[in-house]
């Protein structure tokens, strides 16, 4: 068994997820709120079909990528909208989905819907205390909000938005439009710390760096080239090996 056709194949997956991954990153750079997504690398141990049967046995390591999301605080952008706001500090907004399933983002980027609720970009309603916000039309009252999340209408307090945190935000799972679900057991949501802040008009930019994303897109594609090569060479050691014996008599 050529051990080192299966490590450089390993290698060639694992730098083509990484490429992936920059690939999201790149495009969601105009993203509010968007959280990067990183990548390492770990070994894990294999063994030979022949070993698995009882005979020698024959280990060796192959590398995998393993996924992770940052939750590093984005750079707060004044924007001076009224519906836009941003969390200072660690926290989610609270939206519900069409199915009744709650969701979590830190993007603030919120507008109104028809009916006059505050809505995502995607028409999801944002969840306050009370519910989906909902706003008088009536009102001439100007939209507020303190850092604690309680939005105001004028004079009248409309609820506190829902902004929580997670013990463990990476185990939270990614879905359509880059929201998060809580669908791990024993992922409650809980209050905010208390040095969580929501700010009007701003926004939170995405915690990439398209510099960087370049850098490491240019790292592993010569490191994929790198790998490629060794495959190849093996391949063609292989074949001769092959060629050689199949000519002997």
């Amino acid at each position: 068994m050529n051990v080192s056709l299966y490590q450089a194949a390993a290698a060639m997956n694992a730098q083509s997820r990484w490429q992936e991954l920059i690939t999201e990153n790149l495009a969601a750079g105009t993203t509010p709120g968007f959280c990067k997504r990183n990548v390492s690398f770990a070994d894990v141990a294999a063994a030979s079909p022949m070993a698995m049967n009882g005979a020698n046995p024959a280990n060796f390591m192959i590398p995998v990528a393993v996924t992770s999301t940052s939750f590093q605080q984005g750079q707060l952008r004044a924007t001076g909208g009224a519906l836009d706001f941003a969390v200072e500090g660690s926290g989610f907004f609270t939206v519900q989905l069409p199915n009744g399933d709650r969701a979590y983002t830190r993007d603030g980027e919120f507008q109104l819907n028809a009916k006059h609720q505050l809505v995502t970009k995607e028409g999801y309603p944002v969840l306050s205390d009370a519910g989906p916000v909902q706003l008088d039309p009536s009102n001439p009252g100007t939209v507020s909000i303190s850092a604690t999340g309680q939005i105001s209408q004028g004079s009248d307090v409309k609820g506190h938005l829902q902004v929580v945190t997670f013990a463990n935000p990476g185990q939270l799972s990614e879905t359509d439009y880059g929201y998060l679900l809580a669908s791990q057991p024993g992922m409650t949501p809980q209050p905010a710390a208390a040095d969580t802040a929501v700010r009007q008009g701003f926004l939170e930019a995405p915690n990439t760096s398209p510099t960087s994303e370049m850098s490491g897109l240019i790292n592993t594609m010569r490191i994929y080239e790198a790998n490629q090569k060794v495959l190849q060479m093996q391949n063609d050691r292989m074949g001769s090996v092959i060629s050689a014996l199949g000519g002997t008599s």
